[in-house]
């Protein structure tokens, strides 16, 4: 069974309360809370003050994705704020820092993930598939919302699923997802699909949830 983890870069930001309880409403487990520092990627979105305020209203899952230069300088505010799952790029530090920030995250009771950007292949995150909890596969360019699926990262994905070493480590898209894309992610091993403007855009949220976790 998939699970459905919506984008509160797409929600409405002046009714947010509302929408996160509406976003339980219709059936939700997950929200995706993506983090963009200005630099890493050309945007800015939330801190990990928002991820506290956040973790004080609802008891969704929060999947915190870290779109940052060097994580490790923030990975236990972002752990202690709330998240469930903290998710850092594999590209935006050495080596070193990158396995520390895995195990910090660790060590603070959270489940970490790492990330692959399109033109990062697969084996650039083998040495962390046994410390993580989530392996997530980016079909945009990190950075902004509303961009089209890149559907030839399906062969990534699919290699990905068959590296994986821990079993209970969740495989996850992000980018471009919808009803018609989540299917093809899906059949080519994920078991995660976030989703931003298709969701938070659907005439039948529930409907959509429903759909995605089918």
């Amino acid at each position: 069974m998939a699970i459905l983890s919506p984008s509160i870069l797409s929600a409405d930001y002046m009714h947010f309360h509302e929408d996160m309880d509406r976003t339980k409403a219709d059936g939700a487990k997950w929200l995706h809370v993506d983090i963009m520092d200005g630099q890493f990627v050309p945007n800015l979105s939330f801190g990990y003050a928002w991820v506290k305020s956040m973790r004080k209203i609802t008891d969704l899952v929060l999947d915190v994705h870290l779109m940052i230069d060097r994580p490790i300088r923030y990975v236990e505010e972002f752990c202690k704020a709330g998240s469930d799952y903290l998710t850092i790029h594999v590209e935006s530090d050495t080596p070193e820092n990158t396995l520390a920030a895995i195990e910090k995250i660790r060590s603070l009771g959270v489940k970490p993930g790492i990330v692959v950007k399109p033109n990062t292949p697969a084996e650039a995150i083998e040495p962390y598939l046994p410390l993580v909890d989530l392996v997530l596969v980016m079909t945009v360019e990190p950075g902004f919302g509303g961009q089209k699926f890149m559907e030839h990262m399906m062969p990534k994905l699919k290699q990905l699923r068959t590296m994986l070493v821990n079993p209970n480590c969740h495989l996850e898209v992000d980018g471009g997802v919808d009803l018609t894309t989540a299917e093809i992610c899906k059949a080519n091993g994920a078991n995660v699909l976030v989703a931003g403007s298709a969701f938070y855009g659907a005439a039948d949220r529930a409907a959509f949830v429903r759909q995605i976790e089918a």
